[in-house]
């Protein structure tokens, strides 16, 4: 799982995981063994009502039960929040280079270099391409501007509440110590899980919350406040 470095409109820098090849993969199967199974609940539901697509006005039947498959993956990540069922069970999901929701246009690339991607190459042209820039990007991320990230949390010494504090470290706001330890808990997942998103608004709302019951006053970026903030708390906690 790599990551890569994107800026907000607030031109804060926040690290993002790009999906892991093998999680990709394991979604499309995913995705796709829900599409075999639609087609065969449709033989089997034409069958036992005796009907067969034939005649005059097949090409009509055959077009109605075939635009879910044909539109399976624009619709699902269009109104899913960049996320068919298959990235759902992955944990994985599409978003701009800059971490905010693509746009329909960007979607609707995506969707039509599959073709290119995925369909006419059987995901050869895909795979080298993730493979090769490394950020995630197939060849339809590259034209859309977009991306796919994980929102795995990776469970580590970095996701106790403990952190270590360099020798000599110099705290700024004394005032954190009104917070108890599970209330720091809580806010060190909430910042650490949006830093790895891309969620910028929850790391403001944390940056605000903080301030009003602290009464900390900061001119510092909400990013850079909250990280001393847990600093802080640690290096009081710890002595």
């Amino acid at each position: 799982m790599e990551q890569f470095q994107i800026e907000t409109a607030q031109n804060i820098s926040i690290n993002q995981n790009s999906a892991h090849l093998g999680d990709r993969l394991l979604a499309y199967l995913l995705d796709l063994l829900i599409i075999i199974f639609y087609v065969i609940a449709i033989l089997i539901l034409l069958s036992l009502l005796d009907l067969e697509i034939a005649g005059r006005d097949s090409w009509t039947i055959q077009l109605l039960l075939g635009l879910p498959i044909f539109l399976y993956y624009l619709l699902f990540e269009m109104f899913n929040n960049g996320k068919t069922p298959g990235k759902s069970a992955l944990k994985i999901r599409v978003v701009k280079l800059d971490g905010s929701k693509p746009s329909f246009s960007s979607f609707f690339i995506r969707w039509v270099m599959r073709m290119v991607d995925i369909s006419f190459s059987m995901g050869g042209v895909a795979v080298l391409t993730i493979l090769w820039r490394g950020n995630g990007q197939r060849l339809g991320d590259v034209a859309a501007g977009t991306t796919v990230v994980s929102e795995k949390q990776k469970i580590s010494l970095r996701d106790t509440l403990v952190r270590d504090i360099p020798e000599g470290y110099t705290p700024k706001f004394p005032q954190v110590t009104v917070f108890k330890d599970n209330e720091m808990q809580t806010i060190k997942n909430l910042f650490e899980s949006a830093k790895r998103s891309g969620d910028h608004n929850v790391i403001v709302s944390l940056n605000i919350r903080i301030k009003e019951v602290t009464g900390i006053v900061s001119d510092m970026k909400p990013i850079e406040f909250v990280d001393v903030v847990i600093n802080d708390f640690n290096y009081y906690t710890q002595q």
